[in-house]
């Protein structure tokens, strides 16, 4: 099993082309189910979890197609259209989204809503992911239930059909869920009559999966809101769309610079994608400078910490948590992390400890006492952001730290170790470690 060796104390300078956002690509990969015309995606990401997903929607019957990524610097300088991946869902020959694949990432569930809505039937086994808690499917079968789905759940799967097409409902999620709001609103798209969505996610995710259906053929109003209408129409066409950049390896890499103390421009992404952490880090002392794709982070010695409650968009999001507390633990003073989202996610914190922060937990809240040395040592990653945020630590930490199980990071950062390399990280792939 691979690890990352760091050997860290070097501010960071230089710069790192930010990708296409993971968790928009995953449902508008599955989004390909609704039509049988093509669907181009511009600026995909290189990643495990989109290649698990590619091979899931492959044994469905769906053509995928790809231009080269290439690779080294001539990958980095390619930008935001580096790659593009088409998805033909023409013949599609399952219905059946087996336990093998979708137990791997809990994106595979996002097949549900299309699948039902175009075939009028689905099998998906229920899914797995990072272990970060319950994040029950409850609420999606909930949503495609008000808008005519039968569903039943039994031996690990969930069996939805529906007699004809869906119909339109008013459906009114409870609490904020992010893939319940992308799974309606998928199978919404196809279904008779209006849909409305009340108390609808506002991700950035879900407005640039609702603009790729607008350019499909679909009718949604009220995107970035939380209210979505979406009047449903028989069929879907093909179209070409653009992955929006990943804000959470934006707000990764601002981290890297500002934990090491360094500087780090920022090329094609969005400053409107992660407002709250940036607002956070401007008052812990960082310069953000922002233009129309690029932000450039840097972080003089002194930083204070400030306090972070993670929240549904647009508040402090809760895959910025893990990397967030890492620079806390090298800020002068104390600050508060609250956990609001997932219960679970404070399993970075042992491991945190080893490289010598303070950090206390008390329930769903981690109190954080910055230190001004952390130190180098042996750590293992529990999932993906856990993971990026030993990385972190380790930058900044005196000695060598070795971040072991860094197979949760090639779900959600592609050539990392190549990104931050480029500014003068210590830091290098141990292959079988």
């Amino acid at each position: 099993m691979d690890a990352i060796r760091i050997n860290g104390g070097v501010p960071l300078n230089g710069e790192i082309v930010i990708g296409g956002a993971k968790n928009a690509a995953l449902p508008l990969m599955a989004a390909s189910l609704l039509s049988d015309a093509p669907l181009t995606l511009v600026n995909m990401p290189e990643l495990v979890d989109i290649t698990t997903m590619g091979n899931l929607l492959r044994q469905h019957g769906v053509h995928i197609s790809q231009e080269a990524f290439g690779a080294g610097r001539a990958a980095v300088e390619a930008g935001p259209t580096g790659r593009t991946t088409t998805l033909t869902a023409d013949r599609l020959t399952s219905v059946t989204a087996p336990y093998d694949l979708v137990r791997r990432m809990r994106a595979g569930f996002f097949v549900l809503g299309p699948m039902l809505a175009r075939m009028g039937e689905a099998k998906v086994s229920l899914p797995g992911g990072c272990a970060i808690g319950t994040r029950g499917v409850d609420l999606h079968l909930k949503a495609l239930e008000e808008i005519g789905a039968k569903i039943e759940v039994k031996e690990g799967y969930v069996y939805a059909s529906t007699r004809g097409r869906l119909k339109g409902a008013k459906v009114t999620f409870p609490m904020v869920t992010v893939g319940g709001t992308e799974n309606l609103l998928m199978a919404a798209t196809l279904a008779e009559g209006e849909t409305i969505i009340e108390n609808a996610a506002r991700e950035p995710e879900i407005g640039n999966l609702a603009d790729c259906l607008n350019a499909m053929g679909a009718k949604i109003t009220g995107i970035g809101t939380g209210t979505l209408r979406v009047s449903g129409v028989p069929t879907l066409h093909g179209a070409r769309v653009a992955v929006i950049p990943d804000r959470i390896e934006t707000g990764t890499y601002a981290i890297a610079a500002a934990i090491t103390r360094g500087r780090i421009v920022l090329k094609g992404t969005r400053y409107d994608l992660l407002e709250s952490v940036f607002t956070a880090l401007r008052q812990a002392g960082v310069s953000v400078e922002a233009t129309e794709n690029t932000i450039t982070v840097a972080a003089p010695n002194g930083l204070s910490g400030v306090d972070a409650v993670t929240e549904p968009y647009p508040g402090f999001p809760t895959d910025m948590q893990a990397q967030w507390m890492a620079l806390m633990a090298t800020a002068d003073g104390a600050s508060m992390i609250t956990e609001t989202i997932f219960e679970n996610r404070f399993m970075h914190v042992p491991e945190l400890r080893r490289l010598g922060a303070d950090v206390n937990v008390h329930g769903g809240s981690a109190i954080v006492r910055g230190r001004k040395d952390l130190t180098g040592a042996p750590v293992m990653a529990t999932d993906l952001r856990a993971s990026v945020s030993l990385v972190l630590a380790g930058l900044a930490a005196k000695g060598e730290t070795l971040v072991n199980r860094v197979y949760h990071l090639d779900r959600g950062y592609e050539r990392l170790e190549e990104k931050l390399g480029a500014c003068g990280a210590r830091i290098e792939r141990i292959s079988g470690a």
